[in-house]
């Protein structure tokens, strides 16, 4: 141990000025063709609904020609449980940006890799899909929307963005640093 002046210094350990090369595992693999795969589902709803191309929104529903995004789904679950709180919230203008705004978001999150932790808080926006259809036709309470849910937290937990994505870069830049939840 070195002593300058009567103090004792510590070495400072040699830091890299770039990240070595990380060998992935073939689950890290599994877990990024998963977050981009679900990335595009959230991706496509978003153009689908934006510009209707034909799938699940007609061009002449699309956001762009006037159509409300959330009224088509919001409106067919008036004979649901809680289907008067989720109807009367069909084609408002705050939803239907929110909802927009989030497909958008989770699914640029998800395909680019960054953000992931952001991304996972679509949990929220799934959970009210899948409030919105109670009760469920085909199962007590399982569908699509929770496992989606599920999957969105475990990629966040897995930090899928580092294999095939930008992750690793996006989680040392100063920002991401300073506030680790846009990790």
């Amino acid at each position: 141990m070195a002593t300058t002046a009567g103090r004792r210094t510590v070495p400072t350990p040699h830091v890299p000025a770039s990240p070595a090369p990380v060998a992935h595992r073939p689950v890290d693999y599994v877990w990024a063709v998963a977050r981009i795969s679900l990335g595009w589902v959230f991706l496509w709803a978003f153009l689908d609904k934006l510009f209707g191309f034909g799938f699940a929104t007609p061009a002449a529903k699309a956001w762009v020609n006037g159509g409300s995004p959330t009224t088509g789904f919001l409106k067919g679950t008036g004979e649901n449980a809680l289907g008067g709180f989720f109807s009367g919230l069909a084609g408002q203008a705050w939803v239907d940006w929110l909802f927009m705004l989030g497909l958008a978001g989770i699914g640029t999150a998800l395909v680019l890799g960054a953000g992931l932790r952001i991304a996972a808080a679509g949990t929220v926006l799934l959970l009210m899909m899948w409030a919105a259809e109670l009760p469920l036709t085909t199962n007590p309470f399982m569908d699509d929307h929770i496992i989606y849910a599920i999957v969105l937290i475990g990629l966040a937990q897995a930090a899928a963005g580092n294999t095939l994505g930008i992750g690793r870069w996006w989680s040392q830049t100063p920002i991401v640093q300073k506030y680790p939840v846009l990790k």
